[in-house]
Formats: C-alpha cells, structure tokens, sequence
C-alpha cells in the first residue's frame, strides 16, 4: 500500500464539535437548519480557530462528517481558513436523535473507511457506536467523543495525536 492509502482518515463533526452548543438554542425546523448552516450563524463566533493549525498538521486526510454536509465547505472552510475538505457521504440526519441507538453517522462512515484507520470526533458517539465500529471495521478506529457544550478542545486533539504517535510507532 501507498503512503497515502494508509493515512487515517479524519472525520470531522461540525454543531458540537467545532461548534459549541452551549448556550445555543439548537434549531427546530428545516428552515431552522438552512438559517443555522449559513454565515449568518452567530454561534459562529464560538469556534476556536486556535485549533485548526492542529489539525492541518495531522497526518490525516481531514474529511467533513457533518449534517451541514458541503456547507461545511461554503461556511466554514473560508472562516477556519481550512482547504476545501472532502465530504463523508451520509445519510439524511435524524429530526431527533434517540437514545440506544447506533448513530446515524456510523455506518456510512465505516463504508467511507473501507478499511483505512480512522479517527471520528463527535459529540454524539457512544460506547454502541465503538462496539459496531470494532465488529463491522477491519482496520484501527479512534472513536472520541467531545462534550458538546465546549466543543474541541486542546485535550482532544491531544488525545488524536496520542493515537496517530501509537499507530505510528506500531507499523
């Protein structure tokens, strides 16, 4: 295999990873939604630009892992000053998210892996979801989830890095 076949892909969430949601009033219809994707977005402001030469640096493929879909892209891209990114194909988000259920998310992005390594940060992931990603992924995952309220932090990304190092010295 390639250098580049073996390089993690990294799967990125958006609202409640790179977005904060604490204190935000998370939309409750579609149109909510299209308002809430835009540049408009006062949440915006919240996210901590501090970590995107982090995450540039990885020796990762970064890749969008979100509801906003290629608005990532339009929206936040240019805000973050990060290249346009590749979309993980997803299936239509949930209108509520129930729990004890696998997230909507984790078997599209296992198809999207097709077993490369791959690091998914997500504020909705849970032990459920780790459990099916190691029963149904040939390759390494990380499955890390963040706290929702503040979103991405600088332990988080300590914790990918950690990751990659291991991965890395085990080859």
């Amino acid at each position: 295999m390639t250098e580049w076949a073996e390089r993690p892909l990294f799967f990125l969430d958006v609202d409640g990873t790179l977005l904060p949601l604490g204190g935000a009033r998370i939309p409750s219809s579609p149109q909510g939604w299209e308002d809430w994707q835009g540049t408009s977005n006062p949440q915006l402001a919240k996210i901590d630009t501090g970590h995107v030469p982090r995450l540039l640096a990885l020796p990762c493929e970064l890749t969008w892992a979100t509801a906003w879909m290629a608005d990532a892209n339009e929206v936040l891209s240019p805000l973050l000053g990060l290249p346009r990114l590749p979309v993980a194909e997803l299936p239509e988000a949930p209108q509520e998210y129930e729990s004890g259920v696998l997230n909507w998310k984790t078997r599209a992005l296992v198809r999207a892996a097709a077993g490369r390594p791959f690091i998914w940060v997500d504020d909705e992931i849970t032990d459920l979801d780790r459990t099916w990603v190691s029963a149904h992924h040939r390759g390494h995952a990380l499955l890390h989830r963040v706290d929702s309220t503040t979103g991405l932090t600088g332990a988080d990304l300590a914790v990918v890095e950690d990751w990659l190092l291991e991965r890395a010295s085990s080859r």
